[in-house]
């Protein structure tokens, strides 16, 4: 295993920039942030673009795999993580250009996994989410698989603010839809394992890495505590406002020793990807660093 990053929250650093601070922090991969190079940010943690993805040449991007190279950084995947389940046709429309710009240059870069989220429209329940998920996602299944690329849905359920209400906007979240996925597509769509969306959900890590990590792709390093006090305000129907709270690996309630002693059961041997969204790590570049070089020395124990 090689233990990375996740370059969202550099978002006014180049790749290169970003690369040079890895290699020198004792990194060895990086998932790269390929959102729309126009992309107006609509929440945190979104909106970073360190390739241009939509004009890239095939000796662009030759050049930028060769670049990492030689610093000894491995490209884990390219990740962007809209809404494809969005109820405007047209928004939808662009969020699949994009994300088609994104797999074909992951087949020039030679990186073998696109990360994205299922979708979903918030305001409809579960089950009709998932009757337009098998309409509007084939297509798109087909064409990544045809070009020989990985497509990986993250577990998150994307219910952090009240746009979001009441249903978040990503379904892939639950052991159940993950069967769905996996029996509807044949097991080519595969998962961008999170553990801290597992917290929030009450969801046995154990149970969950041993039924579905054979079809883990990609895994995400991130950890999550409940604040009590919060959960007693608002209560547990609220779905985490109020009580979830994202922290950097060590810091909260993930159990790391389950983590990879499962993963290592399941032959998981890909890279681990820290994602930073820690607003104790937040406000300046210094305190940026800080969480993940934290997160780093939390996890190498168990990689070592």
């Amino acid at each position: 295993m090689k233990l990375g990053i996740l370059t969202a929250p550099f978002e006014n650093k180049t790749l290169d920039e970003v690369a040079d601070w890895a290699r020198d922090s004792s990194f060895h991969a990086l998932e790269i942030a390929c959102w729309p190079m126009s992309n107006d940010k609509q929440r945190r943690y979104a909106g970073t673009a360190h390739i241009d993805v939509a004009n890239i040449s095939e000796m662009q991007a030759s050049e930028i795999v060769d670049s990492l190279s030689s610093k000894n950084i491995t490209i884990s995947a390219l990740g962007y993580y809209p809404n494809p389940l969005h109820p405007d046709s047209e928004h939808r429309k662009d969020i699949f250009g994009h994300l088609k710009n994104i797999v074909d240059c992951a087949k020039k870069m030679n990186v073998s996994v696109v990360n994205t989220f299922c979708g979903g429209d918030a305001k409809l329940n579960i089950d009709e989410n998932w009757k337009r998920a098998q309409k509007i996602w084939p297509d798109f299944i087909k064409y990544t698989t045809d070009q020989g690329i990985q497509l990986a849905f993250e577990n998150c359920p994307m219910i952090f603010s009240y746009d979001e209400w009441p249903g978040g906007h990503n379904i892939a979240y639950s052991p159940k839809i993950w069967r769905r996925i996996i029996e509807e597509w044949n097991g080519v769509v595969g998962m961008n394992f999170d553990p801290s969306h597992l917290i929030l959900q009450m969801i046995d890590q154990k149970k969950f890495i041993s039924e579905f990590g054979s079809h883990f792709k990609h895994v995400h390093a991130k950890d999550l505590t409940i604040d009590i006090e919060g959960l007693y305000d608002h209560g547990i129907l609220s779905k985490g406002m109020g009580w979830q709270v994202p922290k950097m690996p060590g810091l909260g309630d993930v159990d790391w020793s389950v983590f990879f002693s499962e993963l290592l059961k399941v032959d998981y041997d890909g890279s681990i990807i820290i994602e930073h969204e820690d607003k104790n790590f937040e406000e300046t570049e210094a305190l940026l660093k800080e969480g993940f070089v934290l997160a780093r020395d939390n996890l190498l124990p168990y990689i070592k």
